[in-house]
């Protein structure tokens, strides 16, 4: 049975949103805080390297899969940006860390290999798209813990931040298997072992990587919070959150590379599709865009 992937065109109201939208937990805030920097120009970069690769596509289904990939990324990226202009009014500029995060992507990870690297144009986009599979598997894995992460409820959350993050994570398990299957699609097919490598060596770079943004990107907010005297991140304020559920430990989420690692790896393995469609069903902001869309239709 095939599932249509679709964009919603949601909206968020930030104006009631505090700095710290878990009361009491800058250190959790701010390390989820870093999606907002990273994911803006991340996802347009997702949309970049698929709209290359579109023409390598033939097989049909898998087409639509990567249109409505394409569309639900969009989304996200402007939905994550429109955070990055709430924080600047709370006084915490994120300008000097996302300068370096749209360098990576736009120039380093850019259409052409940079410095002149020895490699063909065709090869580099295939090692770009193992990039975007690794990097899925994990956003995968963030969405299903935050449509389980109860204790973000009880911790008094913020409800607009969370119905944001986890309408994102929703639609991230929802779409869980394209970026992979395109990757497979589009790697080189007779050549299984070289295919595989080159999966291996994309998760190689992008966990390390997303590792070390992450951690500098924590430390950026924490240093740069306007409320806080000194604030730094310290991994035992972040173990202490994860022990009480309020964020995914590192052990946890290091613990997930070796599943992508197996041969017999597929992401539909990754999450629960029922537990994705039910709460993109009763999102607030995703029942609203579903309203606005129904009613522009019937006008």
């Amino acid at each position: 049975m095939s599932y249509a992937i679709k964009p919603r065109r949601v909206t968020f109201d930030w104006k009631q949103t505090p700095l710290h939208w878990i009361p009491a937990e800058p250190t959790a805030t701010h390390v989820i805080n870093v999606l907002h920097l990273l994911l803006p120009a991340g996802e347009r970069w997702f949309v970049k390297v698929f709209k290359e690769a579109l023409p390598l596509v033939t097989d049909e289904q898998l087409l639509k899969d990567v249109k409505g990939f394409m569309g639900q990324e969009a989304t996200h990226s402007v939905q994550h940006a429109y955070v990055l202009e709430h924080l600047a009014e709370q006084r915490l500029d994120t300008g000097g860390y996302t300068r370096h995060v749209e360098w990576m992507f736009d120039v380093l990870l850019g259409e052409k290999p940079p410095w002149g690297a020895p490699i063909s144009r065709r090869e580099w986009l295939r090692f770009r798209l193992s990039l975007v599979a690794a990097i899925e598997h994990f956003t995968a894995v963030l969405g299903d813990w935050i449509l389980d992460a109860e204790a973000l409820d009880g911790a008094g959350t913020d409800e607009v931040m969370l119905d944001l993050l986890r309408w994102h994570g929703a639609e991230e398990v929802e779409h869980r298997a394209v970026a992979f299957d395109m990757y497979q699609h589009t790697a080189d097919t007779g050549r299984g072992v070289v295919r595989y490598l080159r999966r291996a060596e994309g998760m190689a770079l992008a966990w390390p990587t997303l590792f070390y943004l992450w951690v500098t990107g924590a430390r950026y907010l924490l240093r740069h919070d306007p409320t806080l005297d000194q604030g730094r991140y310290r991994f035992k304020d972040h173990r202490a959150a994860a022990r009480r559920g309020l964020l995914p430990s590192w052990p946890s989420l290091h613990a997930t590379m070796p599943r992508y690692l197996r041969r017999s790896y597929h992401p539909s393995q990754e999450g629960s599709m029922s537990k994705a469609v039910a709460y993109l069903a009763a999102s607030p902001a995703a029942r609203a865009a579903g309203g606005a869309k129904g009613a522009t239709a019937a006008s």
